[in-house]
């Protein structure tokens, strides 16, 4: 288990490996289809889409929790 001040990068790793790696299956198996060979190349784009999405989750998060909590009502009134 980590300690909580790792919480911000335990999350956007999580969140990074499961987005890119749905989101990498979903467009590999659109552009090439099943075939032999696609496992391979769903694993090679996830890993370069992986790359990619932990750093943009890690910088761009703390904006996206300030939008969030302007659009979001902080008060328990419904």
């Amino acid at each position: 288990m980590f300690p909580k001040k790792f919480y911000g990068l335990v999350f956007s790793f999580v969140m990074s490996v499961l987005m890119s790696g749905l989101m990498s299956l979903v467009i590999t198996l659109l552009h090439v289809g099943i075939r032999p060979g696609v496992i391979l190349d769903w694993l090679k784009a996830w890993g370069l889409s992986w790359m990619i999405a932990w750093p943009t989750i890690v910088i761009v998060s703390p904006l996206v929790n300030r939008i969030v909590a302007m659009l979001v009502r902080t008060s328990k009134e419904n």
